[in-house]
C-alpha cells in the first residue's frame, strides 16, 4: 500500500524577476514499511523535497498524496495535525531543549497534543529504553553526547506513533561510531517494527543502509534503485 504518492512535483523560488527551479516534475511512490534514502549533493533539491514531504512547504505545482489525502488542499490546522501526529521529524541539529531533561524533551509532542502526564511519561520511557537511553532519562540534553542527543530526537519523533519517520541528514553532526548507532536504530525500527523511514542524506555510505535509494540532482530524480544488500550497522542494539 502506498503511503506517499508524488506526481510531477515542482518547486520554483522567485526573487524579483529571477526564478530558481528547486524541483522539476518529480514523481515517485513510497510504500508503507519502506526504508528509503533520498540522496543528492548540496543544492540538488533534496531538502526542498523533504520540506514538502514533511508538510512544511507546498509545491508550486504537482500533487502530493499522503495516506490518500491531497496535502495541498488541507487547511493550516490540518497541516499542523499532520506534522504533529503523522510525521516524526529527526533533524541534523537535534532541536532539543538544553535545560530540561531528556525525558521531558521526548514528552514535548505529547504535551502539545494534550495527553495526560502519566501516558506521556510511560511512552517517553518506552522509547528512550528502546534507543538505549533508559539510564539517561533524567540528564539534560547538554549532559549527553551528540550521538545520544540524536537518539533522544529519534525517541521524541516516535512518541506520537507517526506513520512516517522523516530524517534530515540525521548523522551530519555526529562522529562515525555514533552514526552507526543511529543507523542501527533506524534499521531495527524498519526491520523489526515495520516503521516507514525516509532519510535525506548526501553521504553514500549512510544512504547504503537503506533498502531503496532515490538519487536527486538539479531538482530531478536521476535514479531510483532497490538496495538488495543494505549495509548493516554495527556495534549497537536498539533493544538494549
Amino acid at each position: 500500500m502506498n503511503i506517499i504518492k508524488v506526481s510531477d512535483l515542482s518547486k520554483i523560488y522567485k526573487t524579483g524577476t529571477m526564478e530558481t527551479i528547486a524541483l522539476d516534475k518529480v514523481s515517485f511512490e513510497i510504500k508503507k514499511g519502506e526504508f528509503v534514502a533520498i540522496m543528492g549533493p548540496s543544492g540538488s533539491g533534496k531538502s526542498t523535497l523533504m520540506h514538502i514531504l514533511g508538510a512544511l512547504d507546498k509545491p508550486t505545482s504537482g500533487e502530493y498524496i499522503l495516506e490518500g489525502k491531497n496535502v495541498e488542499k488541507l487547511s493550516d490546522d490540518q497541516l499542523a495535525e499532520i506534522r504533529n501526529q503523522k510525521i516524526g521529524f529527526v533533524f541534523q541539529a537535534f532541536n532539543l531543549l538544553p535545560r530540561i531533561t531528556v525525558l521531558q524533551n521526548v514528552m514535548l509532542p505529547m504535551s502539545y497534543a494534550g495527553w495526560p502526564i502519566e501516558k506521556r511519561e510511560e511512552i517517553a520511557k518506552k522509547y528512550l529504553t528502546m534507543v538505549g537511553l533508559g539510564d539517561r532519562m533524567y540528564h539534560t540534553s547538554n549532559q549527553i553526547s551528540g550521538g545520544q542527543q540524536q537518539r533522544v530526537a529519534i525517541a521524541r519523533a516516535l512518541s506520537m506513533n507517526p506513520a512516517i519517520l522523516l530524517a534530515d541528514e540525521p548523522t551530519g553532526n555526529i562522529a562515525t561510531a555514533q552514526a552507526e548507532e543511529v543507523m542501527a536504530i533506524f534499521q531495527d525500527l524498519n526491520n523489526q517494527q515495520g516503521h516507514t523511514i525516509i532519510m535525506i542524506t548526501h553521504e553514500p555510505d549512510i544512504a547504503d543502509h537503506a533498502k531503496r535509494i532515490i538519487h536527486v540532482r538539479d531538482g530531478k530524480i536521476t535514479g531510483d534503485e532497490t538496495n538488495r544488500r543494505p549495509r548493516l550497522a554495527k556495534n549497537f542494539s536498539a533493544k538494549k
